[in-house]
């Protein structure tokens, strides 16, 4: 079952982009980089609640 997930800038905290994972197969939380429009610059984004 793909659940929905959230993803937060880890410079400034902003909940910028959703996405989806499998968490039966990915257990561990999510740490993408992907572009910050508050930042203005590529940032690592992790999962939040």
């Amino acid at each position: 079952m793909r659940d929905i997930i959230t993803l937060a800038c880890a410079d400034c905290k902003n909940r910028n982009y959703t996405t989806t994972k499998n968490k039966k197969t990915t257990p561990d939380k999510l740490e993408l980089r992907k572009y910050c429009p508050t930042c203005r610059k590529h940032t690592a984004h992790k999962e939040t609640k």
